[in-house]
């Protein structure tokens, strides 16, 4: 079988390769070896962060909505939780977009989903349950306990 030596082939390859590497420090973009590592690692690293910008987006996404819920008198959960029983099919991003460039609409969009919140009197709330639950637990902590039973004295 003949001798191959990939002239050609291997010249256009490592061309390649630098093309991606151009602009990297030093030798990185230069030489072969470590411009081969480093796209290789940046190739990783772009891969990766592709996953992480829809993370961080999500986020602030929920960050921004939030915060205008809270200004129109209603957390980030009840906001979600009334839009999902109320049929209204609006993701965050465009809700987030709302809250941003639409304050008007996005009160409009507020003021008609907490007709779906179920309603809770004061008794029936979250926190006044907890409040009594606290507060037999601080009542029952101040009592003094009661000494152990000692059957023989111990020395």
């Amino acid at each position: 079988m003949p001798r191959v030596k990939r002239g050609t082939k291997r010249r256009a390859r490592r061309k390649k390769l630098l093309k991606h590497a151009k602009g990297f420090f030093l030798t990185k973009g230069k030489l072969y070896r470590s411009a081969k590592e480093a796209v290789n690692r940046s190739l990783r690293y772009t891969y990766r962060d592709r996953r992480v910008r829809k993370r961080d987006y999500r986020t602030l996404w929920i960050q921004r909505i939030g915060a205008a819920a809270r200004n129109n008198g209603i957390t980030y959960s009840q906001l979600i939780h009334a839009l999902k029983t109320g049929g209204i099919d609006l993701d965050r991003k465009i809700l987030a977009d709302m809250a941003v460039h639409d304050a008007e609409g996005f009160t409009a969009l507020v003021g008609s989903v907490k007709q779906h919140m179920p309603k809770q009197s004061p008794a029936q709330g979250h926190a006044s349950k907890t409040g009594a639950a606290n507060a037999a637990r601080h009542v029952a902590s101040r009592q003094p306990k009661a000494e152990p039973i000692r059957h023989h004295e111990e020395g």
